[in-house]
């Protein structure tokens, strides 16, 4: 599926913890079925796209508890 819908990048409110962040565009879900990833310090850099429902899993993983900490 193709569209010229751009992402629109959006990070955490937990993120202001000193740079270390992601940001995220979930408003290509409904259209291409990914949610682009990106480091929010290198906005020109690389960009990953995940699968939304790993996307899914991921946030109710961190949402529960269930990835542990660092």
């Amino acid at each position: 599926m193709t569209t010229d819908e751009s992402p629109r990048w959006f990070k955490s409110s937990y993120g202001y913890n000193g740079g270390n962040c992601v940001e995220a565009a979930t408003n290509l879900v409904a259209s291409r079925g990914i949610v682009p990833v990106r480091d929010s310090k290198n906005p020109s850099g690389p960009v990953l796209d995940i699968p939304a429902g790993a996307f899914a899993s991921f946030v109710t993983g961190v949402k529960d508890g269930g990835l542990g900490t660092v």
